[in-house]
C-alpha cells in the first residue's frame, strides 16, 4: 500500500515539476530572454515548436523534441535550440518516467548537455540547472534506488546554478520543487 502511495506522490511531483517548467519555457521565450544576437529565423522555428506544448501531451512532447532536434542541425552552433531540447526531454521523461522512449530521451539530454558546457556561449547557470534536473529525473525513475544515489549532485547542481546566477528562475522552481517531492517522500522538513 505504502508503495502505491508513493508512486501517486512521486506522479504529482512530476505533473507539478512539468507544469512549472513548461509555464516557465514559455514565459521565457515571450519575454524574449533568447541570447541577442541569435537570428530571427531560429527564435521562429524554436517559438512555433514550443508553442505545440500549450496542449502537453506525450505525443505532442514527442514531436516538439524531433522539430528542436532539426532546428539544432540548421543551426549547430546555437545554444537555444540544444537548451529547449534537453529541457523539454527531461520535461518528457519526469512526466512519462518508465516510457519507451524516457531511456534515449534522457541519454540524448546527458548527451546534449555534454555538448553546451563545451559551448563558448552557453550559461553554466542553465547548465547545472538542466545537469541538476536530469539526476532529479533519474530519481523520479526509481525514487528507491537512485534518491540517495542522485540527491546529492541535484543539490550541488542547483546550487551551482544559483550561485552562478541568483535569477535562474527555472534552477529556483526546480530546486523548490525538488525539496518539496523530498519533504513529501521524507516526511521531513526540506532545507
Amino acid at each position: 500500500m505504502t508503495f502505491l502511495i508513493s508512486k501517486h506522490r512521486v506522479l504529482a511531483i512530476a505533473l507539478c515539476l512539468m507544469a512549472t517548467v513548461s509555464m516557465n519555457a514559455q514565459k521565457s521565450l515571450q519575454a524574449g530572454e533568447q541570447q541577442p544576437a541569435l537570428p530571427s529565423q531560429l527564435q521562429t522555428l524554436v517559438g512555433q515548436s514550443l508553442s505545440k506544448l500549450r496542449q502537453p501531451s506525450p505525443e505532442a512532447f514527442l514531436n516538439c523534441i524531433a522539430e528542436l532536434k532539426r532546428i539544432d542541425a540548421m543551426f549547430p552552433d546555437s545554444i537555444l535550440p540544444k537548451y529547449q531540447t534537453a529541457l523539454q526531454s527531461l520535461n518528457f521523461s519526469v512526466m512519462n518516467p518508465h516510457a519507451e522512449q524516457t531511456g534515449n530521451l534522457l541519454a540524448d539530454a546527458e548527451q546534449t548537455i555534454g555538448k553546451m558546457e563545451r559551448m563558448k556561449g552557453a550559461d553554466p547557470s542553465d547548465v547545472c540547472t538542466l545537469r541538476g534536473f536530469l539526476y532529479m529525473v533519474r530519481i523520479v525513475q526509481d525514487p528507491a534506488r537512485n534518491g540517495q544515489r542522485y540527491y546529492l549532485q541535484v543539490m550541488e547542481n542547483y546550487e551551482k546554478a544559483l550561485k552562478i546566477n541568483p535569477e535562474n528562475h527555472l534552477a529556483k522552481q526546480l530546486q523548490q520543487q525538488f525539496f518539496e517531492g523530498m519533504k513529501q517522500q521524507t516526511g521531513k522538513q526540506a532545507p
